[in-house]
């Protein structure tokens, strides 16, 4: 796992030293740089740069960037090519032969072989470019789901002025260059507001763009071409098996990819909550472990901090977990020193930090201090189904015989009688049943969407001050999942929800998340629920065997009953973030007030500081549940500070 970073324009080693300075964090054990002969009559040149974190041939024979033998590709790549092995004897059998034992080399003599259709032929997660110095051609590529980020910048070339193009696995690296104006992108911003993210491309800096999951970006003649180079597609359902036959076949999936993502040459463990993914997940490295225990970290959330979020803490059922496969386990518990936290977060992230942030950081810090390399169990949700929103949408669809002119009022009714964000054992019942009723009475695809939304559109217009209004006017925040959902428009209702999360949720919040904040830490963070063999085995599976009655993630819970205790396997799902709720009203509460004051909001000139004003105070009372959208804000006026301001 690495970072890397690179450009192509004037001078461009005169920016590389900045650009891996700032990421650093992602590779401590080496760095490099190279730089080409000038490309065009401008003087150009491209400029490929690198931080190591070294997992697999860990010597010095893995440097990067990599030349090709023949001199013509360079690489710099950052991530991991479980299949490697495989296509290395591939490779050797059509003549090819190997100075090293890294996966890096694979891949470049990959590139070398089958140019850009060397993609569909890896199984992995990773971002990488790679200059040809033949055609002058620079192509960047990222993995299937996006579990390793990729940011570019691209500005055409105007009269004598030549085009340039940056790359890095952060944006801040590519601000480091000092080339790019720093500016808030007010369009980006009504989608981050709706959603907590911004659905791929858009960041929240103007002009810096993500390459989408499973894309290939050419960069030639001074111009871009972006191509998709992998979908999922669920056209192939296998009807007629019996249940007993996809257990197994669930059980042996996962043992494989586990296997399969435990390569590496340096010590590595795994992340446990006690749910079923991550448990499940440590069940099968226990069986390739070789008689070791296999090392496991658990954030807990102290008592006190739960009135609002009751749910049950994740460090009973990890114990309850430890217990049964015997891990060498590892525990902490998340303090409420949030405040000192959050602005190295939001550095870290290059956006606004969500609640998710704070334990995924503080877990992988921890565990960095003896490993390198965690497993986790994020994907599971969006493979087999285990959303509550998803079971939401299943039920509301029980109320779409009744017309829409009762049903929608109804809704609309109970949704303004339930309390949101009061404390007590009803305080998560209620809050879900408000959430649920808000979006129940909509058609199918709005009810979805609206299961995604924190700021609607009309909060937003009312949140908004005159310019944002104008800025945004007309603006569809939702028209990226209306896209995906097209694309799947026959697919079985389930795999439709299952098919726009894979493509939006997931890579630009979930990995997103789990990459910045493990990486600020030094610590590679493997999906094996994300490999690309499991996501396509799960799509030929037949929908009501991941969502059965209001059972959410059956088949892979049937399957898990075999290695795991049942009432871990059928335990209530507990959110992994952050108790947000009480901390806004306790250890945060100075913060916001500071940052959110009348104020600083009419100094920005983005929102009407009476109606943030509305929204605190909202939250406070307990009458609506406005945590996420005031932990937002707070996060936006610290983003602002650490990247606009500047």
């Amino acid at each position: 796992m690495c970072g890397i970073a690179g450009l192509i324009s004037l001078d461009p080693e005169r920016h590389t030293p900045a650009m891996l300075q700032t990421i650093e964090h992602r590779g401590r054990d080496d760095e490099g740089v190279w730089t080409s002969e000038a490309i065009d009559d401008s003087g150009r040149r491209a400029c490929l740069g690198h931080r190591r974190l070294a997992i697999i041939d860990t010597s010095r024979a893995g440097h990067q960037p990599m030349l090709s033998a023949d001199g013509r590709y360079v690489i710099t790549f950052g991530g991991e090519i479980y299949n490697y092995r495989e296509l290395r004897q591939e490779l050797k059998s059509k003549g090819h032969l190997f100075r090293t034992e890294t996966d890096t080399e694979v891949l470049l003599t990959a590139f070398a072989e089958w140019g850009k259709e060397c993609l569909p032929r890896l199984n992995g997660m990773f971002h990488f470019a790679v200059w040809d110095n033949r055609e002058r051609t620079l192509t960047l590529a990222r993995d299937h789901v996006g579990i390793k980020p990729l940011y570019y910048f691209y500005k055409p070339g105007t009269g004598a002025i030549p085009g340039s193009l940056i790359f890095a696995s952060e944006v801040k690296a590519i601000l480091a260059t000092g080339l790019v104006h720093r500016e808030l992108d007010q369009q980006s911003l009504h989608q981050f507001l709706t959603f907590l993210w911004a659905p791929d491309p858009n960041t929240l800096f103007r002009g810096i763009k993500t390459l989408p999951p499973a894309q290939v970006l050419t960069f030639h003649d001074d111009s871009i071409k972006i191509d998709e180079w992998w979908d999922v597609s669920f056209d192939e359902i296998e009807d007629g098996r019996s249940e007993a036959w996809w257990q197994e076949q669930v059980l042996e999936m996962l043992d494989d990819v586990v296997r399969m993502e435990m390569v590496a040459d340096v010590p590595l463990g795994s992340f446990l909550s006690g749910g079923i993914d991550s448990s499940g997940i440590v069940a099968m490295m226990k069986r390739h472990s070789n008689g070791r225990k296999v090392s496991t970290y658990t954030v807990g959330i102290e008592s006190e901090d739960l009135r609002y979020d009751i749910i049950p803490d994740d460090v009973e059922w990890a114990r309850r977990v430890n217990q049964q496969l015997d891990t060498d386990y590892h525990e902490i518990m998340l303090q409420p020193s949030v405040a000192e936290l959050l602005p190295k977060l939001v550095y870290h992230m290059d956006e606004p930090a969500t609640d998710m942030a704070i334990p995924s950081y503080l877990v992988s810090r921890a565990a960095r201090e003896t490993l390198r390399v965690m497993l986790s169990g994020m994907g599971g949700d969006e493979v087999f189904a285990g959303y509550p929103r998803q079971l939401a949408m299943k039920i509301a669809g029980a109320f779409d015989p009744v017309p829409a002119m009762l049903r929608r009022p109804l809704m609309k009714t109970i949704e303004r009688t339930l309390p949101g964000g009061l404390p007590g054992r009803l305080t998560a019942p209620l809050r879900n049943a408000k959430k649920f009723a808000r979006s129940a009475g909509l058609d199918f695809e709005e009810r979805y969407l609206g299961y995604g939304t924190y700021f609607t559109d009309d909060a937003k217009q009312q949140l908004y001050s005159d310019d944002m209004r104008a800025a945004t006017q007309g603006l569809d925040a939702y028209a990226a999942h209306r896209r995906y959902f097209t694309r799947v428009e026959n697919a079985a209702p389930l795999n439709r929800l299952l098919y726009v999360d894979l493509k939006t949720f997931l890579p630009c919040l979930n990995l997103i998340t789990t990459d910045k904040t493990s990486m600020a830490a030094n610590l590679e963070v493997r999906v094996p629920f994300l490999n690309r063999r499991m996501i396509e085995f799960a799509a030929r599976m037949p929908p009501t065997l991941k969502l059965r009655g209001f059972k959410r993630k059956y088949i892979l819970k049937r399957a898990l009953e075999k290695v795991l205790p049942r009432d871990v396997v059928w335990r209530k799902k507990a959110g992994f973030g952050a108790p947000i709720r009480s901390w806004l009203r306790g250890p945060l509460r100075p913060l916001v007030a500071e940052l959110l004051s009348d104020e600083v909001i009419m100094k920005r000139g983005l929102f009407r500081p009476e109606e943030v004003r509305r929204l605190i105070e909202r939250n406070l009372s307990g009458r609506e549940d406005l945590s996420l959208q005031v932990f937002l804000l707070l996060n936006l006026e610290l983003w602002q500070r650490q990247f606009i301001d500047k």
